[in-house]
């Protein structure tokens, strides 16, 4: 009964955390409609008039093609593994066991993943690194051109995989750098999980589907009005049917047999209100309210990071002195809960209803952060010393199945990782398995351990001689 009590407690005063329907106050008008039903009412299977994501007739068909033609997709399907089945099931339907894939170093571990159930060959290209921050940052059209070269030098490649918005609501030149994949005919899964209301707004950047890329995943709980779990995977008019039916194919294999009627009736809610005149209206409000809040943090001298979604507040604590993490936990205790604290910055999300409150707490709260914790800058981050374009020395799959043993992170050194070295969140991995441990790679996983507090163990699974 502890998890239920939680559940009920009473909520943070100051919620800046996932999902974007902030506590239910940006919910789909028809899904808020579809809960106030008598408990269980929506909880249903497959029936004829139901369908499912994979079924030809039925109400989600019917639901998804409506999304598709809404957003300006060739197809949509909705998913009820999040935004993780979704990329896992992209990745699936472009490329075949064996083939290399170019992925950038800020991966979703779920995109890891899909190289092992696919047996896929990860070639990892590196990204401009912000030292103040400790930041990746988003590739530039000149950088990737050049890793993409360098990648198509070594042997053929089955797509690109690009994610743009970051979590910190960071977004790339994506109509650059699809363009760039594009003249090489190579198809660009985007990872756009934090992106579902991307051009929707002049202040916003243009979204994944009108950049061009081929295949865009969106997680309906992190920019639109969904339930957890909730996720479209939108096909562009670039994708043949031999494609569509390959993620069909990837999509039985991922995806549950009985999926939750509540959390396809959220994609189909979520999805057709953001897109609404009503919900732009609400997205453009809330929009507002970030310019403004940015605003009046700004002029009391809190340091922000530029991003490129006002709906996204990166708190630059490195600035201020203050571990992004003890930062976390200060503000916590004080009833702030913000979504993803990090050694250089705090990331607030305000969703898509920030509360009011928010323009006169986050101001005092963050002044009172820097008066009790704040001090002289820390010191520069180091970038990880890696190649700027790097494949694992043995297969995933072999890696991650192989005999293993635990070291100490500093006595790694030469060794061939086991398993990914991961902080959750933000979930991009430090280590890739199947990679070669260096000196200079373990002496930098030591410092990461002591930046990222209780998130990254004193030791490190390897490849057993």
């Amino acid at each position: 009964m502890a998890l239920l009590e939680r559940l009920l407690a009473v909520p943070p005063p100051l919620p800046l955390h996932l999902p974007a329907h902030g506590r239910g106050r940006a919910l789909a008008p028809g899904l808020r409609r579809l809960l106030r039903q008598p408990p269980g009412r929506w909880d249903l299977p497959e029936l004829p008039e139901i369908g499912g994501p994979l079924e030809a007739e039925g109400a989600v068909a019917d639901a998804q093609a409506a999304a598709a033609a809404l957003l300006g997709a060739q197809r949509c399907w909705f998913g009820v593994n999040g935004a993780s089945g979704l990329l896992q099931v992209g990745l699936l339907a472009l490329a075949k066991p064996g083939e290399r894939v170019l992925l950038p170093r800020n991966l979703h571990r779920s995109l890891l993943h899909g190289c092992l159930l696919g047996q896929l060959r990860p070639v990892l290209f590196d990204l401009p690194f912000d030292a103040a921050t400790g930041l990746w940052l988003p590739p530039t059209p000149a950088s990737f051109e050049q890793h993409l070269r360098e990648a198509l030098a070594a042997g053929p490649l089955a797509a690109v995989v690009l994610v743009s918005p970051s979590y910190q609501g960071l977004a790339a030149d994506l109509p650059a750098l699809v363009a760039l994949a594009h003249q090489h005919g190579l198809p660009v899964l985007l990872d756009e999980a934090h992106g579902a209301h991307l051009g929707l707004d002049p202040r916003l950047p243009p979204s994944g589907l009108a950049s061009g890329a081929d295949l865009v995943v969106q997680s309906l709980q992190k920019a639109a009005g969904g339930l957890a779990q909730s996720a479209v995977l939108l096909q562009g008019a670039g994708v043949d049917e031999y494609r569509s039916q390959a993620i069909e194919r990837a999509l039985l294999w991922l995806q549950t047999s009985s999926p939750s009627a509540l959390l396809l009736a959220s994609a189909a809610a979520s999805l057709a209100h953001l897109h609404s005149s009503a919900g732009c209206r609400q997205l453009s409000r809330a929009l507002s309210i970030g310019v403004e809040l940015r605003e009046r943090l700004e002029r009391i001298g809190v340091p922000l990071l530029a991003t490129s979604d006002p709906l996204r507040l990166c708190i630059h604590t490195a600035a201020m002195g203050i571990n992004g993490l003890e930062a976390d936990a200060w503000l916590m205790e004080r009833g702030v809960i913000a979504e993803l604290p990090e050694p250089g910055c705090l990331t607030a999300c305000l969703g898509l209803a920030p509360p009011r409150r928010v323009l006169r707490l986050l101001p005092r709260r963050l002044d009172q952060l820097r008066r009790a914790l704040g001090g002289d800058p820390m010191a520069p981050f180091s970038a990880p010393p890696i190649p700027p374009l790097a494949e694992p020395e043995l297969p995933l799959e072999q890696a991650w199945r192989a005999p293993q043993l635990r070291l100490p992170l500093a006595e790694a050194s030469g060794r061939l990782a086991a398993e990914p070295l991961c902080p959750y969140p933000p979930g991009i991995p430090l280590l890739i398995p199947g990679e070669r441990i260096d000196a200079d790679r373990a002496a930098w996983l030591v410092q990461q351990q002591q930046l990222w507090p209780g998130q990254i163990a004193d030791t490190v699974r390897v490849v057993a001689d």
